[in-house]
């Protein structure tokens, strides 16, 4: 399964026009294509067919594929692959493995979406060469943005997908080949070696543009499915203007899991894609669907699905005709077998991301994870297998590992990951009723009936609750929830989108006086232990700063700080404060203006602070190679920060770090330091580095140019870095794990020191240990027990106050019941009550209501604004109470707002003095309100 189109890009809609000569090739010259438009969609296409007359796509041409596929024989989706990489490498293209799924090697996106994405943005703008030219490749992709297609186009779409790709990169005086050829390529893979017709095959014209590249593309169909996009990237885009580049890149997408279906003719891709575990998972679920009827729901699926828009109907009616079937019974047949098909394909994505190290988190690729995780948690849920989720999974691991290692190598890595995450979704349920209550509450007082579309994302970003469940809980409080039906594309959309502005800001604050000096040699590189030098003054960029045309001081980057220390001239001295890089030149930021005249300096750093720099930065990178060893492959840096005394790192985790990993954690690490292991950096050729160490390099993040820095320490870890390091790990001394704490979701950060300030927490934890023995009056080995004995005692202090709270709780409840006044066949139960910890309007109000169904309660709660909740028996409502009419009427009196139902509404207003009036004014309006609805009403005993 695959999205619309195996090559888009999740590019922009079209923008430009394609000119008519754009493929007037000599290829369809000589296979006797002519361009036509189609009626029904208005695009311009090619075909060989005199009798064709529409584009040949769905839904202007059904599909004539199934049962009946165009192919010599079928191909299933593990020979398709090898199919498509044959074919292309004995035409000249060299055959690449594919790249991972999490493009950590890239700033402006969190997955590969596309084949394109392996190679952008380095060799497609010219910075390095690329691996191979010509070359092939099949990259599994993941796509969120066509999350809400996934099931319904029966495995047209899906989040997950393989683009086979042929690329070739030409330039000017290197040219590989262009239109024509790919063409060519194309077409005879279809008709000479799989046997397609040549009159049946389509080539649409469509025109790409997305991630900042843009050119005419083709779209391969047959039989009614698109199987392929071609594209011819040649342009650079910046806002609607097309700007040449000098790269002209040949990207093609091949839906190598669309070719399988169209050559096998299956009921649905998933048929042809997952056979044997859709088949097991139907039985889990106790599904039957017969072959004939999972292809009609397929047609119809084809001929009538539309984004947006209410397509079910007419497509359960042409079923209904088709079949001879209820449209009840059809109906439910097609949400069974939509949510089987989805089910399939997430527990594949899943399966994927957490084998290559993501944890589910509320953030980047980790919210991804999490967003499609607890996808398939709800829909097996509705197919009755949530007790098997992992069971699928691990089914799909199995399935796959044949062809993908990593899967098999994580595999346990995989599951536990999930069993973590559906425990984390079941956890956040259960408390959602809190979290959705407390926004019912405030919205209400506020006289907002619906929750807000920002705020039902928000409630899904910060916390991961679902919109059903959010419009379950909130509309039984009286508040409408309104879910689109692209709320997960909306989401996932609004997650995917990286760093390019915060990159994007950086590049332009480059000054353009810096931009034009020559750039300042680091000596910090040459020799880390280097701590003077003499300079020269290239600029003065500002009051309190300084260019040299060389220094030893490093600039800030990497969660490294910049150097400090001194610049000394004839006559005079200034302090370094800190340095930063600027493009490619160092600006020194000082204490005070560098005189005009002084053009030679003798500058010296701060050793002192330097070396305890240097160590903290190689404490880092082997205290994430020990995390990585004691927690897992999926330990990522999330982020670090070094300093003098006391660094951190955060790193990507399911579950908080145990004592136990803790301590395994730090004897590692001081076993490296006692072995004294070489610590080297060398400057690599960006594709070389990749090569030779894989994408374990991007610890950090992504970092750019054709060069990259490579900090290896032997036999234990390698990334790409531009700190300063130590030249060996006994430098370090010792290393101490001073605290661990969750920083998110699905981060862990770790405090850690090194050298001698690891030697001074240590006796410093060793003064606060000793101090509070004496306090307790007990030893430090007695510590933990006595600690224990007092936190229990606390506990059960606690437990006594709860108990207190909850028998005060219920003697206002019976107060205010022997206050109520009866009016007609009602009891009021008006009160003015101050704020009051542990006790709830709300929980009040709907106790009163359960006390009696006759009770009608009305609560103000008056702090620096009014609360008011209202909340009615069921026998009450039944006389003529509507709690909404009563809170609309009395929050505007004390100036503001409320709604709700007739059973309960809330409200409130900032009028504090206007309370008493609002109490009567309500008293009249139950009065009225019965008085209207049970004149004759007499109180049942």
């Amino acid at each position: 399964m695959f999205p619309l189109s195996p090559g888009e890009r999740q590019g922009t809609p079209q923008l430009f026009e394609i000119d008519e000569n754009e493929f007037a090739l000599p290829v369809f010259r000589d296979l006797g294509f002519n361009r036509k438009t189609c009626p029904n969609c208005g695009s311009h296409f090619w075909s060989s067919n005199p009798k064709q007359e529409t584009c040949g796509e769905v839904p202007c041409q059904g599909y004539s594929f199934l049962g009946n596929p165009p192919t010599k024989r079928a191909y299933d989706i593990r020979e398709m692959r090898i199919q498509f990489l044959d074919y292309f490498a004995e035409r000249a293209h060299t055959r690449i493995k594919p790249y991972p799924i999490v493009a950590r090697w890239r700033n402006d996106v969190y997955l590969v979406g596309a084949s394109i994405y392996d190679f952008q943005p380095y060799v497609t703008e010219g910075i390095i060469p690329p691996p191979a030219n010509p070359l092939v490749i099949s990259q599994p992709c993941i796509r969120f943005t066509d999350i809400e297609r996934v099931g319904p186009t029966a495995g047209r779409h899906g989040t997950f997908f393989e683009m086979g790709g042929h690329h070739a990169f030409n330039r000017d005086g290197q040219e590989v080949y262009w239109k024509d050829e790919t063409i060519r390529f194309h077409h005879q893979l279809l008709s000479n070696v799989l046997g397609v017709p040549s009159d049946a095959i389509t080539y649409k014209e469509h025109f790409w543009s997305g991630g900042g590249n843009a050119g005419p593309d083709l779209e391969g169909i047959v039989a009614g499915l698109e199987i392929s996009t071609l594209v011819f990237m040649k342009y650079k885009t910046t806002g609607n203007e097309l700007v040449p580049i000098p790269i002209r890149t040949v990207d093609t997408g091949y839906g190598i899991e669309r070719w399988s279906w169209l050559s096998q003719g299956s009921p649905s891709g998933v048929h042809a894609v997952y056979a044997p575990l859709l088949k097991d998972t139907m039985a889990m679920a106790n599904m039957t669907v017969d072959d004939a009827l999972a292809t009609a729901v397929t047609h119809a699926a084809g001929m009538f699905y539309a984004d947006g828009k209410p397509w079910r109907p007419a497509a359960i009616s042409w079923l209904s005709n088709q079949t001879g079937l209820e449209a009840s019974s059809l109906q439910e047949t097609i949400s069974k077998l939509e949510e089987v098909y989805a089910l399939i394909d997430h527990t594949k994505t899943l399966s994927f991301l957490l084998a290559e190290g993501v944890v589910p988190s509320n953030v980047g690729e980790g919210y991804l994870a999490r967003l499609i995780i607890r996808r398939a948690v709800r829909l097996s849920r509705l197919l009755g297998v949530s007790d098997r989720l992992p069971e699928i999974v691990e089914a799909q691991v199995k399935f796959w590992s044949g062809d993908f290692r990593t899967l098999r190598e994580m595999r346990t890595e995989v599951l536990e990951g999930l069993r973590v995450e559906v425990k984390k979704y079941e956890e956040t349920i259960s408390k959602g009723s809190e979290a959705v209550a407390r926004i019912a509450k405030e919205l209400s007082s506020r006289g907002i009936t619906r929750v807000p579309l920002q705020q039902l994302v928000d409630l899904y970003d910060s916390q991961g609750l679902p919109p059903e469940i959010v419009k379950e809980r909130a509309e039984k409080l009286g508040v409408e929830v309104d879910v689109p039906d692209n709320f997960l594309a909306l989401v996932a959309e609004r997650q995917s989108k990286h760093a390019t502005i915060e990159q994007a800001q950086t590049d332009s604050a480059v000054d353009e006086n810096l931009a034009a000096l020559p750039a300042t040699r680091a000596l910090y590189y040459e020799d880390q232990y280097q701590t003077r030098f003499k300079a020269s003054v290239l600029a003065r960029p500002g009051g309190k700063s300084v260019v040299l045309d060389q220094t030893c001081f490093y600039p800030q980057g990497g969660g490294q700080p910049g150097d400090n220390g001194e610049l000394s001239f004839q006559g005079g001295m200034v302090n370094v404060v800190d340095a930063k890089k600027v493009g490619g030149v160092i600006v020194h930021y000082l204490d005070k203006p560098l005189p005009d005249q002084v053009e030679l300096v003798d500058g010296e750093i701060d050793w002192n602070r330097r070396q305890s720099l240097m160590r903290h930065h190689t404490s880092t990178h082997v205290l994430i190679g020990a995390a990585r060893r004691v927690l897992g492959e999926h330990a990522w840096q999330a982020g670090a920060q070094k300093d003098t005394d006391t660094s951190r790192l955060d790193i990507t985790h399911y579950r908080e770090i145990t004592d136990k990993e803790r301590e395994k954690m730090e004897r590692l690490v001081n076993q490296v330091i006692l072995r004294n292991v070489p610590v080297q950096a060398s400057w690599l050729a960006r594709e070389k580095a990749e090569a030779k160490y894989g994408f374990r390099l991007y610890q950090g993040g992504a970092v750019p140019g054709a060069k990259i820095r490579v900090v290896t320490i032997q036999g234990w870890d390698a990334e790409a870095c531009g700190g300063t390091h130590c030249e060996r790990t006994g430098e370090l001394g010792i290393l101490k794990i001073d605290k661990i704490g969750r920083l998110q979701d699905g981060v862990e950060r770790i405090e850690f020191s090194a050298g001698e300030s690891a030697l001074r927490h240590i006796s410093s934890n060793y003064d606060i240990l000793s101090k509070t023995s004496k306090i307790l009056g007990t030893s430090i080995d007695q510590l933990p027990i006595v600690a224990k004995s007092i936190v229990e005692e606390r506990d059960e202090f606690a437990k006594e106050l709860k108990k207190l709270r909850e028998k005060t709780v219920e003697s206002r409840v019976k107060r205010y019941a022997r206050r109520a006044k009866t009016i007609g066949p009602v009891k009021l139960v008006s009160e003015k009550a101050p704020v009051r910890k542990g006790q709830d309007p709300i929980d009040l109000a709907n106790r009163l209501k359960e006390l009696d169904p006759y009770n009608v309660t009305i609560i103000f709660e008056v702090s620096d604004k009014v609360q008011i909740v209202v909340a009615a028996g069921d026998e009450a409502v039944k006389a003529g109470v509507n709690a909404a009419q009563v809170v609309s009427a009395v929050a505007t009196m004390i100036g503001g707002r409320g709604g709700g139902r007739a059973h309960f509404a809330t409200g409130g207003g900032p009028a504090k003095d206007m309370v008493d009036v609002a109490m009567a004014k309500a008293a009249e309006i139950i009065a009225s309100q019965v008085r209207i609805q049970t004149p004759k009403a007499e109180r049942v005993a």
